[in-house]
This record gives C-alpha cells, sequence and structure tokens, in this order.
C-alpha cells in the first residue's frame, strides 16, 4: 500500500502559536503509520518554516532545516534546504494545523490554492468570512439565523458610550479564541476594553451579552453531507470562558467545566446541531468546522462563531465532541483527509 505524504503544517505567527504546537502533536499522534508519511512543518513566532522532526515544545531549536512551499503548481510539492540546494519533497496532501491569524483568515489556504495541493479545512473564502466575525453574523442573518446585536468601530472611530445598554462584549472582529475580549458592566470600562482590542485587530467588535447557554458543536463534511458531533456545554462559576488563556489548560479552566454530551434535553440538541450545519453551510465552509452558539431558555439558538480549524489537543473541544458521537480522532482524521480529496 503507497503511503500518502501528507504535511502537517503547525506553529505560525499568532498568539495561539503554543495551542497549535499541541494540536499538531496530537494530530500526529493519531497518524495511522500504515497510511500516511508525515513531513512536520514548523512555523517560528517570527514567521520561519522550517521541515523539523516532530511538533513539541522547543520543537525549533531541534534539528530543523529550512523548506518552503512551492507555489508553483510546475514544482508541486515542499522545497528542502539540503547542502546549499532546494531538493523537493512531492506531496498529496497538506493539514494545516493552524489557528487563528494567517491560519484560519485565508492566508495559508491562498498559499495552499496557488500551489494545487489538496489540503484539509475550509477554502479562502469561508475561512476569511468566518474569521470576522462581524462579516461572518451579517451572513448568517441574511439567511434566517440569529446573531447578537453588534457595532463595529474601525481604528481611528470614537464611540458614544452613553448609547450603550450594557452590560457588552467588546472583541477584536478578526482574531482566535477569546485574546482581546472584555465583558464591559459600565460605560467608564468602555474605552479601555475597546483599547485592549486594537491590540489584536484595527476592527473592534461591540456585542450585546446574550443570556444563556454556551454550547457548540463539531461539524464536519462537505456540501449537503455533513456530520455533527454530540453537542457540547460550558458551565461557568465567574466570569466568562477564556479559550488557551490557562496556565495548563491541561488541568482544566479556573471558572468553566465543559460538559459532553450537553446537559439539555433532546429536542434542544437537535436544534443545536441542526443549527450547526445551517451555519456551516450558510458560510460556506468545508472539511471541518466547530461552531459556538448559545442555547437560550425559550429555546432560540444564536450564532456566537466559527472556528475553521479548531484546537485539535488533548483536552480541546473538537476531538471531545466527535469522541462522544463515537468517532476516535485517528478515524476523523481518516475522513479530514478524504474530504480534502
Amino acid at each position: 500500500m503507497t503511503k500518502l505524504k501528507i504535511a502537517i503544517i503547525f506553529g505560525g505567527c499568532s498568539e495561539e502559536h503554543p495551542v497549535s504546537v499541541k494540536s499538531a502533536g496530537e494530530v500526529a499522534k493519531n497518524l495511522d503509520p500504515e497510511k500516511y508519511e508525515p513531513f512536520y512543518i514548523g512555523i517560528t513566532k517570527d514567521g520561519v518554516w522550517q521541515l523539523c522532526h516532530y511538533p513539541e515544545v522547543n520543537w525549533e531549536k531541534g534539528s530543523c532545516r529550512p523548506a518552503i512551499l512551492s507555489p508553483d503548481r510546475s514544482v508541486q510539492g515542499l522545497l528542502v534546504l539540503e547542502q546549499g540546494q532546494y531538493q523537493r519533497i512531492p506531496l498529496d496532501l497538506v493539514f494545516p494545523v493552524l489557528h487563528g491569524k494567517f491560519g484560519e483568515d485565508g492566508a495559508i489556504q491562498g498559499l495552499l490554492e496557488l500551489s494545487g495541493i489538496p489540503y484539509v479545512g475550509c477554502d479562502i473564502p469561508s475561512s476569511a468570512l468566518c474569521m470576522d466575525k462581524s462579516l461572518a453574523y451579517i451572513v448568517a442573518g441574511k439567511a434566517g439565523i440569529a446573531t447578537p446585536k453588534f457595532r463595529t468601530v474601525t481604528a481611528k472611530e470614537t464611540i458614544d458610550a452613553e448609547r450603550l445598554a450594557y452590560p457588552v462584549y467588546v472583541k477584536p472582529a478578526r482574531s482566535g479564541s477569546s485574546f482581546g475580549v472584555t465583558k464591559v458592566c459600565r460605560q467608564e470600562e468602555l474605552l479601555s476594553a475597546v483599547e485592549i482590542a486594537r491590540q489584536y485587530d484595527s476592527k473592534v467588535l461591540i456585542e450585546e451579552a446574550v443570556v444563556g447557554s454556551e454550547v457548540g458543536c463539531a461539524i464536519f463534511g462537505n456540501d449537503l453531507d455533513l456530520m455533527a458531533g454530540e453537542v457540547d456545554q460550558i458551565c461557568l462559576s465567574h466570569g466568562f470562558f477564556r479559550i488557551h488563556q490557562e496556565n495548563e489548560p491541561e488541568k482544566g479552566s479556573e471558572n468553566s467545566t465543559l460538559i459532553v454530551p450537553a446537559d439539555i434535553s433532546p429536542e434542544a440538541r437537535s436544534r443545536v446541531q441542526e443549527t450547526a450545519k445551517a451555519i456551516y453551510r450558510a458560510l460556506g465552509c468545508r472539511g471541518l468546522a466547530r461552531v459556538d452558539m448559545f442555547l437560550k431558555e425559550d429555546g432560540t439558538v444564536i450564532l456566537n462563531e466559527v472556528n475553521t480549524l479548531p484546537g485539535m489537543t488533548s483536552y480541546s473541544r473538537f476531538p471531545r465532541m466527535m469522541a462522544a458521537a463515537g468517532l476516535p480522532f485517528a478515524e476523523v482524521i481518516d475522513r479530514l483527509v478524504s474530504l480534502a480529496f
């Protein structure tokens, strides 16, 4: 049996670099060595590409070689620097295990489209659309999906804090996880929250605080043939859910507990899954995504955000939801590879 040559790209310039390394490590552990010949491409925080032995902490300090992905379809594959010359390694597939900026916003997808190499995950338009929460709300809203009330603030725009109904959430419009997000309960807190968000993006989103349970649903598939994982639920003791910012995330969060399956009725579970599929289709997603939503007491499901390359770590929500639906992570990887082709 001929093995598929698959490049796992991880790391990157995003604030989510450490999470990406952990996600890639989990993918590496679950790759079937009988099916795949992996090549691990790490991108440093400064944007340097290296072919390394394995995705792990301090991977760049190990034995690495400079490598780039050729955008030229006639030189398709990896170009690895060997003794002053670039040697080509042909590739069958790329799995970009990159989170946040340059990983989920269409940037790496653009390079992969130029290369002509099949890749796992959403394409350029859906990646860019889902990364910009305000645009995702607009498109989803036009498709009949409930979204929070919101407004955007550009780089030099001033805000009249007295005109808002509090509490609100202030967040970067195009950033991953919960970096730069602040819950604002009083108008005097607004301007500092906007400045915090601007550290991550020049475009800032101010949205209403939705009262309801935070739920999520893992989706994979293309077009009409979609599978939903089990629904999960975030139970907070205080504050709001700050994913990937804990000191030791493997040991859990200081203010939240993830419940899989969610503690909701079968009717609500079905409604959440069908809404997640509708959001996925409306935003043009393919391959995989994790759709985060709010479930209100009256049963209304409201979009929160869509992650087009969700965390794949041992403690991440996407693999846990799929495992609860009966799919181990190794099988999820196999299916994602099939979808990419």
